[in-house]
């Protein structure tokens, strides 16, 4: 029963949410008859050796080769423009942090909502000065709703309360409210569509510092294509459309990668210091 158990959380891990039959098939085994997709027809069946003039045959299945182009079954930029709209009209309506969590929790235009099991918002106190935004939900995110509540998030704590930060002062979300299928990076269509609510969470929260962990949330706000390696250890500024303001930004490496490389943590507890002289001078 462990072997079962174990390899479904390894299914659930990898991002399979649902099952494509009504009954398991073994589709090891030699006799089993796979139903074809109403979009994909059967191709014409290639000679075994010895069977007829492989070349004129193969010629024949490229003539009848109907399968449908990847473009058509993939969501149309109209479709896609038309879902950030929608983000866009709710994020401009909301008034309040209760009003913006509402309206994200009721967004249906992002497809991987549908396989998360909660909407992460955010967490810690949204009267801090100081804000950080992270990438997206991680495993333990997505049960819980919570951001940064997994190992990483643990060590993130470990860090901030190094120089005197926990999550009675601090506010923290991130750039993407659902949990990627399989913890994949978001795609660039996803950071668009939630880019509104990003925008609109900073303008409410109107920290004195946003602090970005990690690439994908550097990348992401402040619109650049630099590594972390880069980034990180520079003053930027960031301003929403919300707010007629410049916000102070630091960038530090996500607590993630710290975890693969421990040899970070010497250059990320300088970024800590410089964050706690910022927001020691403000």
């Amino acid at each position: 029963m462990r072997q079962e158990t174990a390899l479904l959380q390894w299914y659930i891990d990898a991002g399979v949410d649902e099952a494509s039959d009504d009954q398991p098939r073994n589709y090891f085994a030699a006799d089993v008859t796979v139903c074809p997709h109403p979009n994909f027809p059967h191709p014409t069946p290639l000679p075994q050796a010895g069977e007829g003039n492989f070349e004129q045959s193969t010629k024949r299945v490229r003539e009848k080769d109907t399968f449908p182009l990847v473009s058509a079954m993939l969501p149309v930029s109209a479709s896609l423009a038309s879902h950030i709209a929608e983000a866009r009209k709710l994020a401009d309506a909301a008034v309040t942090l209760a009003d913006l969590e509402t309206a994200v929790c009721g967004f249906d235009g992002c497809a991987i909502k549908k396989m998360a099991t909660n909407t992460v918002f955010a967490d810690g106190n949204p009267q801090s000065r100081l804000m950080l935004i992270g990438e997206a939900p991680g495993a333990d995110e997505d049960i819980r709703g919570i951001p940064f509540c997994g190992v990483s998030g643990k060590l993130l704590d470990k860090m901030l309360l190094a120089i005197g930060y926990d999550r009675t002062n601090f506010y923290i979300t991130n750039t993407l409210f659902w949990r990627p299928p399989g913890n994949r990076s978001p795609s660039s269509d996803e950071l668009a569509l939630c880019r509104p609510f990003v925008e609109k969470h900073v303008a409410l929260i109107d920290p004195e510092l946003l602090v970005l962990v990690g690439g994908v949330a550097a990348k992401s706000l402040l619109g650049t294509e630099q590594g972390i390696t880069r980034m990180r250890g520079k003053e930027y500024t960031y301003r929403t459309p919300y707010k007629d303001k410049e916000y102070k930004v630091a960038v530090i490496y996500h607590p993630s990668y710290l975890l693969r490389q421990p040899a970070g943590k010497r250059v990320t507890w300088q970024d800590l210091l410089a964050i706690r002289r910022v927001l020691s001078s403000v």
